[in-house]
């Protein structure tokens, strides 16, 4: 009975892992721009479902690994993010025309504020203002923290933190602990690695871990990363952050 159980597990293992390869595939296409028809190039194509990225060349092209039923974030500043499931018929075909359609973006007028500069380096360096963040740990607790002029209330988080560490955490990942698994996944690939660090606008990290981009500010606040920090930081610095905030409560939780 014991061969039996062996020898039915080793089949069933090789029966699964042909099917993995046999579905796993690749689909390509071109995309547009949906009111010229010219090609898009610089087009970022994620799977959202596998954690892969692609870019689209200079004529629209881009190819990118596919399950059925797989579905396609394809994004491009300027024009409207679009999400594509890949269909039997797209597999079949194994191209495909996709058209973005462009943002009607109203510009807001910016005020500039300049500085009074004298032109002598050691008087001017004096007038210009910087904000500093610090962020430092506590022996004995793996957090790190961020305190200066953003974060003002970053010492009582501290202290909050030194009672009840998991509270902090708790609240957000308990309820998004399955999305939050993706991190590994992401950081896996370098084109997503890539596609991360040229964005600000937390759109595609939300698609990638499967929440809404406003909720990316509270977890950070969790965290007790400070405000200048989570206005500034581009998407691959706030996925590293979540990262390793969601590392830290994993251990917490045991």
């Amino acid at each position: 009975m014991k061969y039996f159980v062996v020898f039915f597990f080793i089949v069933f293992s090789t029966v699964t892992f042909a099917q993995d390869q046999i579905t796993s595939q690749k689909v390509t296409g071109y995309i547009y721009n949906d009111n010229t028809k010219s090609p898009l190039s610089g087009v970022n194509i994620i799977n959202i479902n596998r954690v892969r990225g692609s870019r689209t060349d200079m004529s629209g092209y881009f190819e990118i690994d596919i399950h059925p039923n797989d579905t396609l974030h394809l994004s491009l500043l300027g024009f409207q993010s679009l999400r594509v499931k890949v269909t039997n018929d797209w597999i079949k075909n194994k191209i495909a025309k996709i058209y973005l359609t462009e943002k009607a973006i109203a510009l807001e007028e910016v005020v500039i504020r300049p500085f009074n500069l004298t032109g002598y380096l050691e008087v001017d360096s004096k007038t210009i203002p910087i904000n500093k963040n610090y962020q430092y740990s506590i022996s004995g607790l793996n957090n790190g923290y961020e305190a200066g002029e953003y974060s003002p209330g970053a010492f009582g988080k501290v202290l909050g933190s030194i009672f009840n560490p998991a509270d902090m955490l708790y609240n957000f990942f308990g309820k998004k602990a399955t999305e939050l698994k993706k991190l590994k996944e992401i950081k896996k690939d370098d084109t997503v690695r890539n596609l991360l660090e040229s964005k600000f606008d937390r759109e595609t990290l939300a698609v990638l871990l499967g929440i809404d981009k406003n909720e990316i500010p509270e977890i950070l606040q969790r965290c007790n990363y400070s405000e200048s920090f989570i206005q500034t930081a581009n998407d691959l610095q706030i996925m590293d952050a979540i990262s390793g905030c969601y590392e830290q409560y994993k251990v917490l939780k045991k």
